[in-house]
Protein backbone atom coordinates (compact mmCIF):
# COMPACT_ATOMS: atom_id res chain seq x y z
CA UNK A 1 0.00 0.00 0.00
CA UNK A 2 1.82 3.11 -0.85
CA UNK A 3 0.88 6.82 -0.21
CA UNK A 4 -2.78 7.62 -0.64
CA UNK A 5 -2.51 11.26 -2.00
CA UNK A 6 -6.33 12.17 -2.04
CA UNK A 7 -5.43 11.22 1.70
CA UNK A 8 -3.08 13.80 2.06
CA UNK A 9 -5.05 16.37 0.36
CA UNK A 10 -7.87 15.57 2.51
CA UNK A 11 -6.06 15.91 5.84
CA UNK A 12 -4.46 18.73 4.44
CA UNK A 13 -7.96 20.61 3.63
CA UNK A 14 -9.48 20.22 7.19
CA UNK A 15 -5.96 21.14 8.50
CA UNK A 16 -6.53 24.30 7.09
CA UNK A 17 -9.88 24.84 8.34
CA UNK A 18 -9.14 24.12 11.93
CA UNK A 19 -6.51 26.60 11.17
CA UNK A 20 -8.22 29.04 9.94
CA UNK A 21 -10.86 29.24 12.69
CA UNK A 22 -8.25 29.57 15.16
CA UNK A 23 -6.39 32.10 13.50
CA UNK A 24 -10.11 33.72 12.99
CA UNK A 25 -10.64 33.36 16.85
CA UNK A 26 -7.69 34.66 18.03
CA UNK A 27 -8.00 37.61 15.48
CA UNK A 28 -11.12 38.59 16.27
CA UNK A 29 -10.53 38.63 20.31
CA UNK A 30 -7.09 40.03 20.04
CA UNK A 31 -7.86 43.21 22.02
CA UNK A 32 -10.83 41.64 24.45
CA UNK A 33 -10.33 43.11 27.58
CA UNK A 34 -7.35 45.29 27.32
CA UNK A 35 -9.78 48.53 27.41
CA UNK A 36 -11.12 46.94 30.76
CA UNK A 37 -7.64 46.75 32.35
CA UNK A 38 -7.14 42.71 32.11
CA UNK A 39 -3.85 40.79 31.45
CA UNK A 40 -3.19 39.55 27.94
CA UNK A 41 -1.67 35.94 30.09
CA UNK A 42 -5.37 35.73 31.62
CA UNK A 43 -7.17 36.37 28.77
CA UNK A 44 -5.14 33.40 26.99
CA UNK A 45 -6.14 31.38 30.30
CA UNK A 46 -9.72 31.88 30.85
CA UNK A 47 -10.84 34.00 27.46
CA UNK A 48 -11.94 37.07 29.71
CA UNK A 49 -14.23 34.84 31.66
CA UNK A 50 -17.22 35.47 28.52
CA UNK A 51 -17.38 32.07 26.72
CA UNK A 52 -21.23 31.68 25.85
CA UNK A 53 -23.70 28.56 26.25
CA UNK A 54 -23.11 27.54 22.48
CA UNK A 55 -19.69 27.46 22.22
CA UNK A 56 -19.09 26.75 25.84
CA UNK A 57 -21.22 23.25 25.60
CA UNK A 58 -19.17 22.53 22.27
CA UNK A 59 -15.44 23.37 23.95
CA UNK A 60 -16.34 21.63 27.19
CA UNK A 61 -17.49 18.52 25.47
CA UNK A 62 -14.62 18.65 23.62
CA UNK A 63 -12.89 18.08 27.45
CA UNK A 64 -12.90 14.37 26.95
CA UNK A 65 -14.04 14.03 23.24
CA UNK A 66 -11.17 13.59 21.06
CA UNK A 67 -8.81 11.73 19.62
CA UNK A 68 -7.99 9.02 22.55
CA UNK A 69 -11.83 8.97 23.13
CA UNK A 70 -13.41 7.86 19.85
CA UNK A 71 -10.22 6.22 18.93
CA UNK A 72 -10.19 3.86 22.75
CA UNK A 73 -13.83 3.26 22.85
CA UNK A 74 -14.16 1.76 19.31
CA UNK A 75 -10.55 -0.25 20.51
CA UNK A 76 -12.47 -1.58 23.62
CA UNK A 77 -15.57 -2.43 22.09
CA UNK A 78 -13.43 -4.37 19.33
CA UNK A 79 -11.56 -6.19 21.85
CA UNK A 80 -12.16 -10.33 21.85
CA UNK A 81 -13.57 -10.51 25.97
CA UNK A 82 -13.80 -6.87 26.43
CA UNK A 83 -16.59 -5.48 24.15
CA UNK A 84 -19.08 -2.90 24.95
CA UNK A 85 -18.94 -3.60 28.89
CA UNK A 86 -15.77 -2.69 29.29
CA UNK A 87 -15.72 0.97 26.99
CA UNK A 88 -16.62 2.42 29.98
CA UNK A 89 -14.69 6.06 29.07
CA UNK A 90 -18.27 7.10 27.51
CA UNK A 91 -20.75 6.68 30.85
CA UNK A 92 -17.54 7.17 33.04
CA UNK A 93 -16.33 10.68 31.92
CA UNK A 94 -20.37 11.69 31.38
CA UNK A 95 -20.70 10.98 35.00
CA UNK A 96 -17.79 12.87 35.61
CA UNK A 97 -19.21 16.19 34.26
CA UNK A 98 -22.57 15.62 35.98
CA UNK A 99 -20.70 15.21 39.21
CA UNK A 100 -18.01 18.33 38.27
CA UNK A 101 -21.03 20.47 37.58
CA UNK A 102 -23.23 19.77 40.67
CA UNK A 103 -20.18 19.78 43.16
CA UNK A 104 -17.22 21.77 41.93
CA UNK A 105 -17.93 23.97 39.01
CA UNK A 106 -20.14 26.94 41.05
CA UNK A 107 -17.60 27.29 44.25
CA UNK A 108 -14.76 26.97 41.45
CA UNK A 109 -15.95 29.81 39.21
CA UNK A 110 -17.38 31.87 41.68
CA UNK A 111 -14.34 32.38 43.61
CA UNK A 112 -12.89 33.91 40.58
CA UNK A 113 -9.81 31.36 40.17
CA UNK A 114 -7.60 31.34 37.35
CA UNK A 115 -6.46 27.90 37.67
CA UNK A 116 -7.32 24.68 39.26
CA UNK A 117 -3.96 25.03 41.71
CA UNK A 118 -5.26 28.08 42.30
CA UNK A 119 -6.75 27.11 46.26
CA UNK A 120 -4.04 24.84 47.00
CA UNK A 121 -1.48 27.63 46.67
CA UNK A 122 -4.28 30.02 48.43
CA UNK A 123 -4.54 27.43 51.53
CA UNK A 124 -1.45 25.11 51.21
CA UNK A 125 0.99 27.74 50.17
CA UNK A 126 3.10 27.78 47.49
CA UNK A 127 5.38 25.04 47.97
CA UNK A 128 2.90 22.33 48.22
CA UNK A 129 1.17 24.09 45.05
CA UNK A 130 4.29 23.06 43.54
CA UNK A 131 3.88 19.56 44.85
CA UNK A 132 0.58 18.82 43.11
CA UNK A 133 1.31 20.80 40.21
CA UNK A 134 3.37 17.62 39.52
CA UNK A 135 0.33 15.04 39.20
CA UNK A 136 -1.47 17.71 37.07
CA UNK A 137 1.00 18.33 34.72
CA UNK A 138 1.57 14.23 34.30
CA UNK A 139 -1.91 13.47 33.74
CA UNK A 140 -1.97 16.31 30.89
CA UNK A 141 0.86 15.09 29.50
CA UNK A 142 -0.15 11.61 29.78
CA UNK A 143 -3.54 12.94 28.13
CA UNK A 144 -1.99 14.92 25.43
CA UNK A 145 -0.01 11.72 24.23
CA UNK A 146 -3.13 9.70 23.82
CA UNK A 147 -4.10 12.43 21.67
CA UNK A 148 -1.04 12.27 19.85
CA UNK A 149 -0.79 8.45 20.09
CA UNK A 150 -4.28 8.39 18.56
CA UNK A 151 -3.90 10.79 15.68
CA UNK A 152 -0.39 9.41 14.55
CA UNK A 153 -2.05 5.94 14.22
CA UNK A 154 -5.20 7.49 12.31
CA UNK A 155 -2.09 9.22 9.75
CA UNK A 156 -0.53 6.36 9.53
CA UNK A 157 -3.21 4.48 8.29
CA UNK A 158 -3.83 7.35 5.42
CA UNK A 159 -0.58 7.73 4.42
CA UNK A 160 1.00 4.59 5.05
CA UNK A 161 3.93 6.21 7.49
CA UNK A 162 5.67 4.84 10.33
CA UNK A 163 3.59 5.61 13.32
CA UNK A 164 6.28 7.12 14.89
CA UNK A 165 7.29 9.97 12.48
CA UNK A 166 3.53 10.31 12.04
CA UNK A 167 2.97 11.14 15.65
CA UNK A 168 6.04 13.50 15.18
CA UNK A 169 4.53 15.47 12.45
CA UNK A 170 1.08 15.43 14.40
CA UNK A 171 2.88 16.78 18.00
CA UNK A 172 4.81 19.55 15.64
CA UNK A 173 1.49 20.52 14.02
CA UNK A 174 -0.80 20.05 17.45
CA UNK A 175 2.13 22.67 19.00
CA UNK A 176 2.28 25.16 16.12
CA UNK A 177 -1.39 25.53 16.28
CA UNK A 178 -1.31 26.14 20.25
CA UNK A 179 1.17 29.19 19.92
CA UNK A 180 -1.98 30.94 17.14
CA UNK A 181 -3.90 31.50 19.87
CA UNK A 182 -5.10 30.94 23.65
CA UNK A 183 -8.60 30.01 24.81
CA UNK A 184 -10.10 31.90 22.46
CA UNK A 185 -9.00 29.75 19.66
CA UNK A 186 -9.32 26.44 21.26
CA UNK A 187 -12.80 27.19 21.99
CA UNK A 188 -13.88 28.04 18.57
CA UNK A 189 -12.17 25.23 16.93
CA UNK A 190 -13.87 23.09 19.14
CA UNK A 191 -17.23 23.71 17.46
CA UNK A 192 -15.51 22.91 13.96
CA UNK A 193 -13.21 19.87 15.80
CA UNK A 194 -16.94 18.08 17.41
CA UNK A 195 -18.64 18.73 13.83
CA UNK A 196 -16.26 17.56 12.02
CA UNK A 197 -16.18 13.99 14.32
CA UNK A 198 -20.21 13.64 14.48
CA UNK A 199 -20.29 13.94 9.99
CA UNK A 200 -17.05 12.12 9.58
CA UNK A 201 -17.72 9.37 11.57
CA UNK A 202 -21.58 9.39 10.78
CA UNK A 203 -21.01 9.53 6.86
CA UNK A 204 -18.70 6.52 6.90
CA UNK A 205 -20.93 4.09 9.66
CA UNK A 206 -23.86 3.35 7.11
CA UNK A 207 -21.20 2.15 4.65
CA UNK A 208 -19.09 0.10 6.57
CA UNK A 209 -22.35 -1.70 7.90
CA UNK A 210 -23.27 -2.59 4.35
CA UNK A 211 -19.80 -3.86 3.19
CA UNK A 212 -20.13 -7.45 2.47
CA UNK A 213 -17.30 -8.36 4.23
CA UNK A 214 -19.46 -7.14 7.77
CA UNK A 215 -22.08 -9.86 9.29
CA UNK A 216 -25.47 -8.69 11.04
CA UNK A 217 -23.91 -6.56 14.25
CA UNK A 218 -26.78 -7.37 16.14
CA UNK A 219 -26.09 -11.29 15.50
CA UNK A 220 -22.46 -10.89 16.83
CA UNK A 221 -23.32 -9.03 19.74
CA UNK A 222 -24.28 -12.08 21.63
CA UNK A 223 -22.95 -14.70 19.65
CA UNK A 224 -19.60 -15.64 18.20
CA UNK A 225 -19.42 -15.08 14.78
CA UNK A 226 -15.45 -14.26 13.93
CA UNK A 227 -14.83 -13.35 17.46
CA UNK A 228 -16.44 -13.50 20.36
CA UNK A 229 -19.06 -10.90 21.46
CA UNK A 230 -18.93 -7.47 20.79
CA UNK A 231 -21.17 -6.64 23.86
CA UNK A 232 -18.68 -8.19 26.20
CA UNK A 233 -19.30 -9.38 30.00
CA UNK A 234 -18.02 -8.74 33.04
CA UNK A 235 -16.66 -11.52 34.87
CA UNK A 236 -17.42 -12.47 38.18
CA UNK A 237 -13.62 -12.12 39.28
CA UNK A 238 -12.85 -8.67 37.26
CA UNK A 239 -15.86 -7.33 39.08
CA UNK A 240 -13.77 -5.05 41.77
CA UNK A 241 -11.36 -4.13 38.89
CA UNK A 242 -14.32 -3.01 36.72
CA UNK A 243 -15.42 -0.98 39.90
CA UNK A 244 -12.29 0.73 40.13
CA UNK A 245 -11.90 1.64 36.86
CA UNK A 246 -15.18 3.17 36.72
CA UNK A 247 -14.88 5.19 40.46
CA UNK A 248 -11.12 6.15 38.48
CA UNK A 249 -12.95 7.82 35.29
CA UNK A 250 -16.21 9.34 37.29
CA UNK A 251 -14.04 10.93 40.52
CA UNK A 252 -10.94 11.46 38.35
CA UNK A 253 -12.07 13.20 35.63
CA UNK A 254 -12.78 16.03 37.87
CA UNK A 255 -9.53 17.78 39.10
CA UNK A 256 -8.13 18.83 35.57
CA UNK A 257 -7.13 22.13 34.14
CA UNK A 258 -8.28 21.25 31.13
CA UNK A 259 -11.84 21.03 32.56
CA UNK A 260 -11.87 24.06 34.85
CA UNK A 261 -10.06 26.27 32.24
CA UNK A 262 -13.74 25.46 30.96
CA UNK A 263 -15.33 26.61 33.96
CA UNK A 264 -13.53 29.32 35.06
CA UNK A 265 -14.01 30.97 31.25
CA UNK A 266 -17.87 30.83 31.23
CA UNK A 267 -19.60 33.68 31.77
CA UNK A 268 -21.22 32.74 35.30
CA UNK A 269 -21.15 29.82 37.81
CA UNK A 270 -24.35 28.84 36.73
CA UNK A 271 -23.26 28.58 32.99
CA UNK A 272 -20.38 26.72 34.35
CA UNK A 273 -22.85 24.23 36.06
CA UNK A 274 -25.02 24.02 32.84
CA UNK A 275 -22.01 23.62 30.36
CA UNK A 276 -21.07 20.21 32.20
CA UNK A 277 -24.44 18.79 32.34
CA UNK A 278 -24.55 19.85 28.53
CA UNK A 279 -21.20 18.08 27.90
CA UNK A 280 -22.28 15.14 29.71
CA UNK A 281 -24.98 14.71 27.29
CA UNK A 282 -23.00 15.17 24.67
CA UNK A 283 -20.09 12.65 25.27
CA UNK A 284 -22.66 10.05 25.34
CA UNK A 285 -24.06 11.16 21.80
CA UNK A 286 -20.27 11.27 20.37
CA UNK A 287 -19.77 8.06 21.81
CA UNK A 288 -22.53 6.37 19.87
CA UNK A 289 -20.49 5.99 16.09
CA UNK A 290 -17.49 4.55 17.79
CA UNK A 291 -19.43 1.94 19.42
CA UNK A 292 -20.79 1.12 16.08
CA UNK A 293 -17.51 1.24 14.81
CA UNK A 294 -15.89 -1.21 17.15
CA UNK A 295 -18.60 -3.42 16.59
CA UNK A 296 -18.50 -3.08 13.20
CA UNK A 297 -14.63 -4.20 13.58
CA UNK A 298 -15.74 -7.36 15.89
CA UNK A 299 -18.35 -8.65 13.12
CA UNK A 300 -15.63 -7.90 9.82
CA UNK A 301 -14.32 -11.37 8.04
CA UNK A 302 -10.69 -9.13 7.49
CA UNK A 303 -10.18 -12.26 4.66
CA UNK A 304 -12.70 -10.88 2.32
CA UNK A 305 -10.90 -6.84 2.77
CA UNK A 306 -7.41 -5.50 1.83
CA UNK A 307 -6.75 -5.32 5.01
CA UNK A 308 -5.56 -8.84 4.79
CA UNK A 309 -6.48 -12.53 6.52
CA UNK A 310 -4.99 -11.83 10.36
CA UNK A 311 -7.47 -9.82 11.88
CA UNK A 312 -6.35 -6.55 13.38
CA UNK A 313 -6.28 -8.20 16.79
CA UNK A 314 -3.62 -10.51 15.38
CA UNK A 315 -1.32 -7.79 14.48
CA UNK A 316 -1.18 -6.18 17.82
CA UNK A 317 -3.44 -3.28 15.40
CA UNK A 318 -6.72 -3.28 18.41
CA UNK A 319 -5.92 0.19 18.82
CA UNK A 320 -6.23 1.34 15.04
CA UNK A 321 -9.67 -0.47 14.56
CA UNK A 322 -11.78 2.82 13.97
CA UNK A 323 -8.90 3.91 11.00
CA UNK A 324 -8.95 0.56 9.46
CA UNK A 325 -12.87 0.06 9.07
CA UNK A 326 -12.95 3.43 7.81
CA UNK A 327 -10.07 2.56 5.55
CA UNK A 328 -11.12 -1.02 4.38
CA UNK A 329 -14.75 -0.89 4.64
CA UNK A 330 -15.74 1.85 3.13
CA UNK A 331 -15.72 3.82 -0.85
CA UNK A 332 -12.08 5.70 -0.67
CA UNK A 333 -13.89 9.03 -1.07
CA UNK A 334 -16.05 8.18 2.22
CA UNK A 335 -12.88 6.75 3.94
CA UNK A 336 -10.98 9.97 2.84
CA UNK A 337 -13.21 12.19 4.07
CA UNK A 338 -14.25 10.76 7.39
CA UNK A 339 -10.26 10.01 8.16
CA UNK A 340 -9.18 13.70 6.88
CA UNK A 341 -12.25 14.34 9.16
CA UNK A 342 -11.50 12.70 12.14
CA UNK A 343 -7.63 13.31 12.14
CA UNK A 344 -8.14 17.38 11.75
CA UNK A 345 -10.53 16.91 14.67
CA UNK A 346 -8.68 15.29 16.73
CA UNK A 347 -5.57 17.42 16.32
CA UNK A 348 -7.09 20.27 17.86
CA UNK A 349 -7.84 18.34 20.90
CA UNK A 350 -4.36 18.70 21.74
CA UNK A 351 -3.84 22.06 22.12
CA UNK A 352 -5.88 22.24 25.02
CA UNK A 353 -3.68 20.09 27.34
CA UNK A 354 -0.80 21.43 26.37
CA UNK A 355 -2.20 24.93 27.11
CA UNK A 356 -3.65 23.67 29.90
CA UNK A 357 -0.24 22.84 31.09
CA UNK A 358 1.40 25.97 30.35
CA UNK A 359 -0.77 27.69 31.88
CA UNK A 360 -0.45 26.03 35.98
CA UNK A 361 3.16 26.23 35.30
CA UNK A 362 3.58 29.81 33.92
CA UNK A 363 0.68 31.16 36.65
CA UNK A 364 1.58 28.68 39.78
CA UNK A 365 4.79 28.17 39.64
CA UNK A 366 6.69 30.71 37.86
CA UNK A 367 4.45 33.63 38.83
CA UNK A 368 3.10 33.13 41.88
CA UNK A 369 5.91 30.60 43.33
CA UNK A 370 8.98 32.94 41.82
CA UNK A 371 8.29 35.97 40.07
CA UNK A 372 5.30 37.84 41.63
CA UNK A 373 6.80 40.86 39.99
CA UNK A 374 6.82 38.88 36.78
CA UNK A 375 4.97 41.51 33.63
CA UNK A 376 2.78 40.36 31.28
CA UNK A 377 4.59 39.97 28.92
CA UNK A 378 6.78 37.98 30.85
CA UNK A 379 4.50 35.32 31.53
CA UNK A 380 3.09 35.11 27.96
CA UNK A 381 6.28 34.17 26.61
CA UNK A 382 6.47 31.64 29.78
CA UNK A 383 3.76 29.88 28.31
CA UNK A 384 4.74 30.27 24.72
CA UNK A 385 8.39 28.20 25.92
CA UNK A 386 6.58 25.26 28.29
CA UNK A 387 4.16 24.70 25.35
CA UNK A 388 7.26 23.66 23.13
CA UNK A 389 8.78 21.58 26.04
CA UNK A 390 5.26 19.89 27.29
CA UNK A 391 4.34 19.27 23.56
CA UNK A 392 7.99 17.40 23.58
CA UNK A 393 7.18 15.62 26.65
CA UNK A 394 4.04 14.05 25.28
CA UNK A 395 5.10 13.43 22.22
CA UNK A 396 8.17 11.40 23.91
CA UNK A 397 5.65 9.47 26.05
CA UNK A 398 2.87 8.63 23.13
CA UNK A 399 5.65 7.02 21.24
CA UNK A 400 6.77 5.31 24.29
CA UNK A 401 3.57 3.85 25.86
CA UNK A 402 1.26 1.36 23.65
CA UNK A 403 -2.60 1.10 23.81
CA UNK A 404 -5.10 4.74 23.94
CA UNK A 405 -6.75 2.95 26.52
CA UNK A 406 -3.96 2.75 29.04
CA UNK A 407 -2.43 6.09 28.42
CA UNK A 408 -5.99 7.40 29.10
CA UNK A 409 -6.39 5.39 32.60
CA UNK A 410 -2.46 6.74 33.23
CA UNK A 411 -3.49 9.69 32.52
CA UNK A 412 -6.79 9.26 35.04
CA UNK A 413 -4.60 7.84 38.02
CA UNK A 414 -2.35 10.12 39.57
CA UNK A 415 -4.98 12.98 39.29
CA UNK A 416 -7.67 10.30 40.54
CA UNK A 417 -5.34 9.30 43.72
CA UNK A 418 -3.44 12.58 44.51
CA UNK A 419 -5.75 15.64 43.67
CA UNK A 420 -9.09 14.79 43.95
CA UNK A 421 -9.07 14.67 47.73
CA UNK A 422 -6.99 17.44 48.00
CA UNK A 423 -9.57 19.15 46.04
CA UNK A 424 -12.24 17.38 47.69
CA UNK A 425 -10.57 18.98 51.29
CA UNK A 426 -9.44 22.48 50.30
CA UNK A 427 -13.35 23.24 49.07
CA UNK A 428 -15.71 20.84 51.42
CA UNK A 429 -13.82 20.47 54.73
CA UNK A 430 -13.25 22.54 56.91
CA UNK A 431 -9.65 23.42 58.72
CA UNK A 432 -7.08 21.21 56.53
CA UNK A 433 -3.80 22.69 56.57
CA UNK A 434 -0.45 21.58 54.65
CA UNK A 435 0.93 19.24 57.19
CA UNK A 436 -2.75 17.06 55.86
CA UNK A 437 -2.32 17.70 52.56
CA UNK A 438 1.59 16.67 52.56
CA UNK A 439 0.32 13.70 54.51
CA UNK A 440 -2.15 13.25 52.13
CA UNK A 441 0.17 13.17 48.84
CA UNK A 442 2.52 10.70 50.65
CA UNK A 443 0.33 7.76 51.30
CA UNK A 444 -1.66 8.54 48.09
CA UNK A 445 1.45 8.10 46.01
CA UNK A 446 2.94 4.93 47.80
CA UNK A 447 -0.41 3.15 47.62
CA UNK A 448 -0.82 3.48 44.28
CA UNK A 449 2.74 3.43 42.81
CA UNK A 450 3.08 0.14 45.68
CA UNK A 451 0.43 -1.66 43.21
CA UNK A 452 2.69 -1.38 39.66
CA UNK A 453 1.25 -0.37 36.38
CA UNK A 454 1.69 -2.71 33.91
CA UNK A 455 1.67 0.07 30.96
CA UNK A 456 4.94 1.52 32.45
CA UNK A 457 6.30 -2.19 33.58
CA UNK A 458 6.40 -0.83 36.37
CA UNK A 459 6.62 -3.84 39.12
CA UNK A 460 4.24 -3.65 42.41
CA UNK A 461 6.19 -4.17 45.57
CA UNK A 462 2.49 -3.67 47.54
CA UNK A 463 0.57 -6.55 46.46
CA UNK A 464 -2.98 -6.57 47.27
CA UNK A 465 -6.22 -9.23 48.06
CA UNK A 466 -6.51 -11.05 44.88
CA UNK A 467 -3.78 -10.34 42.80
CA UNK A 468 -2.29 -13.06 40.28
CA UNK A 469 0.38 -13.22 37.40
CA UNK A 470 -1.06 -12.79 34.11
CA UNK A 471 0.23 -13.45 30.44
CA UNK A 472 0.18 -11.17 27.07
CA UNK A 473 1.17 -12.56 23.83
CA UNK A 474 2.09 -10.58 21.44
CA UNK A 475 1.20 -11.92 18.16
CA UNK A 476 3.57 -10.58 15.31
CA UNK A 477 6.76 -11.20 17.63
CA UNK A 478 5.33 -14.36 19.87
CA UNK A 479 6.54 -12.81 22.47
CA UNK A 480 5.12 -13.47 26.11
CA UNK A 481 4.97 -10.89 28.42
CA UNK A 482 3.80 -11.55 32.31
CA UNK A 483 2.02 -9.15 34.57
CA UNK A 484 0.96 -9.04 38.08
CA UNK A 485 -2.88 -7.78 37.68
CA UNK A 486 -3.87 -6.26 41.18
CA UNK A 487 -7.96 -7.46 41.18
CA UNK A 488 -8.16 -5.45 44.61
CA UNK A 489 -9.61 -1.92 43.78
CA UNK A 490 -6.38 -0.18 45.68
CA UNK A 491 -6.57 2.79 43.29
CA UNK A 492 -9.96 3.74 44.70
CA UNK A 493 -8.47 2.52 48.86
CA UNK A 494 -5.53 4.77 47.88
CA UNK A 495 -7.88 7.99 46.98
CA UNK A 496 -10.18 6.98 50.20
CA UNK A 497 -6.83 6.92 52.24
CA UNK A 498 -4.88 9.92 50.63
CA UNK A 499 -8.07 12.51 51.66
CA UNK A 500 -8.66 10.33 55.42
CA UNK A 501 -4.82 11.33 55.76
CA UNK A 502 -4.92 14.75 54.59
CA UNK A 503 -7.74 15.10 57.52
CA UNK A 504 -6.39 13.45 60.23
CA UNK A 505 -2.93 14.99 59.82
CA UNK A 506 -3.90 18.29 59.44
CA UNK A 507 -6.51 18.01 62.70
CA UNK A 508 -3.86 16.50 64.78
CA UNK A 509 -1.40 18.80 63.57
CA UNK A 510 -3.29 21.51 64.77
CA UNK A 511 -4.44 20.37 68.22
CA UNK A 512 -0.81 19.38 68.54
CA UNK A 513 0.50 22.88 67.81
CA UNK A 514 -2.37 25.06 69.75
CA UNK A 515 -2.38 22.80 72.39
CA UNK A 516 1.18 23.52 73.53
CA UNK A 517 2.79 19.64 72.83
CA UNK A 518 4.11 20.94 70.04
CA UNK A 519 6.35 24.41 70.04
CA UNK A 520 5.34 26.86 67.52
CA UNK A 521 9.17 27.15 66.08
CA UNK A 522 8.76 23.80 64.86
CA UNK A 523 5.53 25.31 62.72
CA UNK A 524 8.20 24.58 59.54
CA UNK A 525 5.02 25.29 56.99
CA UNK A 526 3.38 28.30 59.09
CA UNK A 527 0.30 26.45 58.45
CA UNK A 528 -1.25 25.99 62.14
CA UNK A 529 0.63 29.30 64.17
CA UNK A 530 0.52 31.43 61.07
CA UNK A 531 -2.88 31.91 61.31
CA UNK A 532 -2.95 33.97 64.37
CA UNK A 533 -0.34 35.86 63.70
CA UNK A 534 -1.20 39.31 61.72
CA UNK A 535 2.62 39.62 61.65
CA UNK A 536 3.09 37.07 59.43
CA UNK A 537 1.73 38.36 55.93
CA UNK A 538 4.31 36.97 53.45
CA UNK A 539 3.07 33.52 53.63
CA UNK A 540 1.06 31.73 50.54
CA UNK A 541 -0.19 29.69 53.92
CA UNK A 542 -1.79 32.49 55.74
CA UNK A 543 -5.92 32.11 55.30
CA UNK A 544 -8.34 34.40 56.96
CA UNK A 545 -11.45 32.60 58.68
CA UNK A 546 -14.03 34.57 56.33
CA UNK A 547 -12.10 36.57 54.04
CA UNK A 548 -10.43 34.86 50.55
CA UNK A 549 -6.81 35.88 50.48
CA UNK A 550 -5.23 37.78 47.70
CA UNK A 551 -1.57 38.63 46.63
CA UNK A 552 -1.38 41.92 48.20
CA UNK A 553 -1.52 40.45 51.24
CA UNK A 554 0.32 37.82 51.23
CA UNK A 555 3.88 40.29 49.70
CA UNK A 556 4.22 43.45 48.03
CA UNK A 557 3.74 43.24 44.70
CA UNK A 558 4.87 45.56 42.07
CA UNK A 559 1.93 46.82 39.64
CA UNK A 560 1.86 44.86 36.68
CA UNK A 561 0.94 45.32 33.12
CA UNK A 562 -2.57 45.66 32.29
CA UNK A 563 -3.33 45.39 36.37
CA UNK A 564 -1.84 44.86 39.89
CA UNK A 565 -1.89 41.37 40.98
CA UNK A 566 -4.40 42.13 43.87
CA UNK A 567 -7.08 40.15 42.48
CA UNK A 568 -4.90 36.89 42.09
CA UNK A 569 -7.74 34.57 43.81
CA UNK A 570 -10.97 36.46 43.97
CA UNK A 571 -12.85 38.19 41.27
CA UNK A 572 -15.47 40.46 42.81
CA UNK A 573 -17.99 40.04 39.65
CA UNK A 574 -18.04 37.10 40.02
CA UNK A 575 -18.15 36.37 43.38
CA UNK A 576 -21.56 38.42 42.84
CA UNK A 577 -23.13 35.53 40.70
CA UNK A 578 -26.26 34.04 41.99
CA UNK A 579 -25.43 35.10 46.13
CA UNK A 580 -23.18 32.81 46.39
CA UNK A 581 -20.75 32.69 48.70
CA UNK A 582 -16.83 30.96 49.02
CA UNK A 583 -16.45 32.13 52.51
CA UNK A 584 -19.50 29.29 53.04
CA UNK A 585 -16.86 26.61 52.52
CA UNK A 586 -14.67 27.78 54.84
CA UNK A 587 -16.36 29.63 57.79
CA UNK A 588 -17.07 28.62 61.23
CA UNK A 589 -20.11 27.16 61.95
Amino acid sequence: MGIHIEGIVAIVVFYMLILFVGIWAAWKNKNSGVGDGADRSEIIMVGGRDIGLFVGGFTMTATWVGGGYINGTAEYVYLPDYGLAWAQAPFGYALSLVVGGLFFAKPMRSRGYVTMLDPFQQLYGKRMGGLLFIPALMGEIFWSAAILSALGATLSVIVDININMSVVISALIAIFYTLVGGLYSVAYTDVVQLFCIFVGLWISVPFALSNPAVSDISVSAKEAVYQSPWLGKIQPDDTWLWVDNFCLLILGGIPWQVYFQRVLSASSATYAQVLSFLAAFGCLVMAIPSVLIGAIGASTDWNQTSYGYLAPKDKDQSDMILPIVLQHLCPPYISFFGLGAVSAAVMSSADSSILSASSMFARNIYQLAFRQSASDFEIVWVMRFTIFVFGALATAMALLTGSVYGLWYLSSDLVYVIIFPQLLSVLFVKGTNTYGSVAGYVFGLLLRVGGGEPYLKLPPFIYYPGWEIQEKIHHLTGDVERFVQQRFPFKSMSMVASFLANVIFSYLMKYLFESGMVSHKYDFFDAVMSKHSKEIMDKTTLVSNHDNIILSEMAPVKQALGTSLAGTFTNTEALSDDGFSPEAFHSDN
